[in-house]
């Protein structure tokens, strides 16, 4: 589906209330333009809806104008170098980022990360960083979708009928 496309159907979830429809949609995108700001900003966007500054600050990591508290988090979550650009998820040089200050974000999570493993790493060859993924960093979940709340409603119904009905064969044996 054409880029534009897409953006119009985020757009209509968004405006229907389908907010983990939007989430997929522009992550789908992300995959096929790493490089596309915009499209980190918008991720962004959403993820505030869900309160995730973690993940806000993921996809708002290459941006000058980024909220220093989200940013934190992000660092926070993804710990190690090796995390954060296997999180950041681009591809390519650098050099193709749209901004200087988003290359140069690019360029210090990578050096970071060869100067921890003591090797050369590179965008397009997550094998290069994956030595910097140990376990005592986890990746993060993700956020509440409406089917696991639904879910989750359902089987406390169900415990307080069964409760409800215990509670009321006990209350007729005294009675």
């Amino acid at each position: 589906m054409p880029l534009r496309e897409t953006l119009t159907r985020v757009d209509a979830d968004l405006a229907a209330g389908r907010v983990p429809v939007a989430r997929q949609r522009l992550r789908g995108l992300l995959s096929s333009f790493p490089y596309d700001l915009t499209l980190r900003r918008r991720l962004a966007e959403v993820y505030r809806l869900y309160g995730d500054d973690a993940e806000a600050g993921r996809w708002m990591y290459l941006e000058e104008d980024r909220n220093a508290d989200e940013t934190a988090a992000f660092e926070a979550r993804y710990g190690s170098p090796g995390w954060r650009m296997k999180a950041l998820a681009w591809r390519g040089p650098e050099a193709t980022a749209a901004t200087a200050f988003a290359e140069g974000q690019l360029v210090a999570v990578r050096t970071a990360c060869a100067e921890e493993l003591g090797h050369s790493v590179d965008w397009d060859d997550p094998a290069s960083y994956r030595d910097g993924l140990d376990e005592k960093y986890e990746t993060p979940p993700e956020p509440w979708t409406v089917g696991g709340v639904l879910a989750g409603v359902g089987c406390l119904v169900g415990i307080l009928a069964f409760l409800a009905i215990w509670v009321n064969g006990v209350v007729a044996l005294f009675d």
